[in-house]
């Protein structure tokens, strides 16, 4: 494809101007590591929900929602729930404000405020440092993989080449190179660089966003539509079945659907419930969407950051991706028929901009969706090194090096991470297969540790240790012992056999020190079975409340998960012209909006949450 001298123009302004951003910072965030890791805890709250929205808005993520609405239909706004995408709602409601009081770096530095100093709070911190890494590698691997399929389809230049025994084709080509400026950028910038290109990507992504969607109300009727799925596919509602055959329509989309696994929606649907409580309790994974919580000033900025990340990410990521798959399936509909098997899906998001977006504007949405991308990518290069350098080097290798010794280890971890992260990425076959692996097998190892880590005061560090030890090697060894099937599925084998290296841990180890856990509850003040603590702290001060708030954040999270679902189909029902389905909607979500308007934001207000910087 041939990009007029406007969009290429475009393009490489942005990509010019977001690398001179991050040297001009660099300077201001190399002081020492919290400058460089968490921005000095100086970044106002509403930039840095825009900076996490961003993160959020990448590439591979993006092809992949377009794919499964083209496919799935109106069900499709259910699938994201395999992350969960509602673990936001749980770290607005309770869990940023929990996380934010620990006044730490990393998750594993916080692991040592749960747990103590004693040798199995060190294998714990080991092992979550361990996860943070591994989970870091998956993720460039599944950015490389997108990266790679979008770019040549727009780029005309064949950057195939040979490096000794390795065949580096045109799609790894220009990953390396869009991943290489990427890093540049990071390395220098740090947390400010990262910040600050986010909000300016957001603002880009955004508006590529209303353009795409303007398109797409503009040029398809809902009869075209309708003429051209099969039926059910308006239908959010589902049973046991999935009941979606696309014969007649576009005969490979079965075998698609065949191949996903979601022929038993009802099931699957169950499954991303079970997993999902389990994953948002267990609270943000040690990546960029913690690192976003660490960063903030106090516990009421850092929730309210998670709540604006969810109201500012859904509507205009929804208008895209709605619009492109509408219009995919219009205009795009006979002609994939046409081609039989072995369509490559994931590509519809490229090629339907390469089909359907005027010159100008397809600049601006390359430069978007390239910013999306870079955004997502430099956020999980910025927050991994973190655990390299603050929880390794600094903590058991060099304890007293300078600032400067710290900042060039975090250049030096980055790259490594970059590195062997893209080696993976090689080895990838596709983004459905690294998105179902990172979300289902490898959190499934995560999950049942990090859950009880809050809510229990006998869980100890051993039942820690062992309990993320056993996940990660189930994660990795239950998915090879059934390659044919879904790794949703296999998600509660997997938490099964970590709860059990949880328990074990427990059982076999004495109680972590009672002064670690009453200045964790008193600092923290989860709620959970800790009416030991609690009592042994009352022993000391009489007057301390424990925290009874456990139903109303159970009912905000409720009216929160339906609240989040509003923005998704907001914009769905509107490219495809439901509009008393809209209308219905909109109410929901301005009822919602109350609700959580009394029963949570003004909450924030009261003397529960103390700013304690």
């Amino acid at each position: 494809m041939e990009l007029s001298s406007i969009d290429l123009g475009i393009i490489i302004g942005y990509v010019v101007i977001t690398v001179l951003f991050g040297l001009w910072v660099s300077k201001r965030a190399s002081k020492d590591i919290d400058s460089y890791f968490l921005g000095g805890n100086e970044i106002p709250w509403y930039y840095l929900g825009l900076s996490n929205a961003s993160g959020m808005f990448d590439i591979s993520g993006t092809m992949w929602a377009v794919t499964i609405m083209f496919v799935y239909g109106l069900k499709s706004a259910w699938l994201p729930w395999l992350w969960p995408i509602w673990n936001q709602v749980f770290i607005m409601v309770f869990l940023a404000a929990w996380l934010r009081r620990s006044n730490v770096m990393t998750g594993a530095q916080w692991i040592t405020y749960r747990f103590g100093k004693t040798f199995g709070a060190k294998l714990s911190h080991i092992i979550v440092t361990v996860f943070a890494i591994i989970s870091t590698l998956g993720f460039i691997s599944y950015f490389f993989e997108g990266i790679g399929k979008f770019a040549t389809i727009f780029f005309p230049w064949d950057l195939a080449f040979e490096l000794g025994p390795l065949a580096v084709n045109s799609e790894q080509a220009y990953a390396l190179v869009i991943i290489g400026l990427t890093t540049i950028y990071t390395l220098k910038g740090g947390m400010y660089s990262v910040v600050g290109t986010e909000v300016l990507q957001f603002i880009i992504m955004t508006i590529s966003c209303f353009v795409i969607g303007y398109i797409a109300f503009n040029s398809i009727t809902a009869d075209q539509v309708t003429a051209a799925v099969p039926e059910g596919w308006h239908n959010v509602f589902f049973g046991w079945e999935l009941d979606l055959d696309w014969t007649g329509y576009i005969d490979s989309v079965n075998t698609k659907i065949e191949e996903d696994g979601f022929s038993l929606f009802g099931f699957l649907f169950m499954m991303m419930i079970f997993k999902g409580i389990f994953a948002s309790l267990a609270g943000p994974v040690p990546s960029y969407d913690m690192q976003r919580v660490l960063s903030t000033r106090n516990e009421v900025e850092a929730s309210k950051m998670s709540g604006l990340t969810i109201v500012v990410l859904s509507i205009p990521r929804y208008l895209m991706i709605a619009g492109f798959a509408v219009l995919g399936i219009v205009y795009l509909g006979p002609e994939l028929q046409a081609m039989g098997e072995g369509v490559d899906f994931e590509t519809l998001l490229p090629v339907a901009i390469q089909r359907f977006v005027p010159i100008g504007f397809k600049g601006l949405l390359l430069a978007g969706l390239l910013a999306a991308f870079m955004g997502t990518f430099a956020a999980f290069i910025n927050a991994a090194p973190a655990y390299i350098v603050n929880d390794i080097y600094k903590k058991y290798i060099n304890p007293n090096a300078s600032a400067k010794t710290y900042v060039r280890y975090s250049y030096l971890s980055s790259i490594i991470i970059v590195v062997v992260g893209l080696i993976g990425g090689f080895f990838a076959s596709s983004i459905n297969t690294l998105t179902l692996w990172l979300t289902s097998a490898l959190y499934g190892g995560y999950a049942a540790a990090n859950a009880l880590k809050w809510i229990w005061w006998r869980f100890n560090s051993y039942g820690y240790f062992w309990g993320m030890l056993a996940g990660l090697i189930a994660a990795t060894i239950v998915p090879q012992m059934y390659p044919d099937t879904s790794a949703i599925y296999l998600f509660p084998l997997i938490l099964l056999i970590s709860f059990i290296g949880c328990f074990l841990g427990v059982i076999f180890a004495k109680q972590d020190d009672m002064e670690v856990l009453k200045h964790f509850y008193r600092t923290t003040k989860p709620w959970g079975f800790w009416k030991p603590i609690i009592m042994e702290i009352q022993k000391e001060d009489p007057h301390f409340e424990p925290n009874r708030n456990f139903l109303r954040d159970a009912f905000n999270c409720l009216v929160g998960i339906v609240w989040q679902m509003t923005f998704v189909l907001f914009p769905i029902y509107l490219i495809i012209k439901e509009y008393y389905s809209m209308a219905f909607v909109v109410l929901i979500m301005i009822i919602t909006s109350v609700i959580l308007k009394r029963t949570w934001y003004d909450k924030l207000k009261s003397s529960e949450l103390v700013d304690k910087n």
